[in-house]
């Protein structure tokens, strides 16, 4: 896929009805041949949108209007390839633990997670936050600063209690520490403009972090991952997970991390595109429109989110029997998902 059409399919694939300005400008890039040519100077892994769009923004630049955005983007162009670089795009979305705290609290506690590609470490925290499922009654620690509103499709399995964490670590190729001005800057710099919501359950969550950070080791998750779940305690449940991470990886580094989780004693949670996620991806027949939740080992479930996470609806059940089926209709798209214990999770999809 060359740039232009990269750029086209961010506008109309994943920005549009959540962030017109980025629409705009992503658009008008994918026609603008001497804007494009700049991206074209960087490697192929570089010239993302979304890292594009928050190098501008991290260095001050406006979003708003194309004409002034191009203006200043090419002027500034040598801060800004240096930004693009320097950095990668690690959104940290702590409303995904809304998606993840179902499974998370059926398995035995206490746990000790790991995140693959964990940023700043924020979703290492489903203990602290507070979470609402479709308007009920919020569930969490009376004073948490974060509330996660998430509506559910399908059936969901509420839990009824928050998970016991007693060991929390990540693993990066960069990891962000909360207490750095710059890098708390940058992950602000990559919530889409018109997200104030969003902004804010960050600015949060990056508060509750602040106060335990977490455990974050530079590497890659192939040779690292192992080693963490060397350091898990006595007792805890290991759990290895990772959201929107698989996509960045060649085919055959994707692989090789199947088959090492799969050899760990550990559960594994994969919330990843259909043609990203290794489990699923032979029972995924695409194209999709939308990214699909798979969480297998040992079990499996599956949700219809939006491009980018807030607290999205989850559907599946962590007890189903030995073969079930959950239709979830969200976002335009329509999908009939098939839970299998311990097995591969299969999906038809339609618009």
């Amino acid at each position: 896929m060359d740039t232009a059409e990269r750029y086209r399919r961010f506008a109309t694939m994943e920005v549009r009805g959540h962030s017109a300005s980025y629409e705009t400008l992503a658009a008008q890039i994918a026609v603008d041949a001497e804007l494009l040519a700049l991206i074209d100077r960087l490697p192929a892994s570089r010239r993302q949108p979304n890292l594009l769009l928050g190098a501008v923004r991290f260095l001050g630049g406006p979003v708003t209007e194309y004409r002034a955005f191009r203006a200043w983007t090419v002027a500034a162009w040598d801060r800004v390839e240096q930004t693009m670089r320097g950095r990668f795009t690690q959104t940290n979305e702590p409303g995904r633990c809304a998606t993840l705290l179902p499974l998370l609290a059926s398995l035995p506690q206490p746990l000790a997670l790991i995140e693959v590609g964990a940023s700043a470490g924020l979703c290492l925290y489903p203990d602290r936050y507070r979470y609402r499922y479709d308007g009920g009654p919020v569930l969490g620690p009376t004073d948490g600063q974060v509330l996660l509103d998430c509506r559910t499709d399908g059936t969901a399995p509420l839990p009824e209690q928050l998970p016991t964490v007693a060991w929390r670590a990540g693993i990066d190729l960069n990891p962000l520490d909360v207490n750095n001005t710059n890098d708390v800057h940058w992950l602000e710099s990559l919530v889409w403009p018109e997200q104030h919501e969003r902004l804010r359950r960050l600015r949060d969550a990056v508060r509750v972090a602040q106060t335990e950070p977490a455990y974050l080791v530079r590497g890659d998750l192939n040779e690292a991952v192992g080693d963490l779940i060397a350091q898990v305690p006595d007792g805890a449940t290991a759990v290895v997970f990772h959201s929107a991470v698989l996509a960045y990886l060649p085919t055959e580094a994707r692989e090789s991390f199947a088959e090492t989780v799969r050899s760990l004693p550990c559960h594994w949670i994969s919330n990843e595109a259909p043609t990203s996620c290794h489990p699923c991806k032979t029972a995924c027949p695409g194209p999709h429109r939308r990214t699909m939740t798979c969480s297998s080992w040992p079990w499996t479930g599956s949700r219809w989110p939006s491009p980018v996470p807030t607290a999205n609806p989850w559907t599946g059940s962590p007890d189903p029997p030995a073969r079930s089926s959950v239709a979830v209709a969200r976002g335009g798209a329509r999908g009939f998902f098939c839970l299998q214990r311990g097995g591969l999770l299969g999906a038809r999809g339609a618009a």
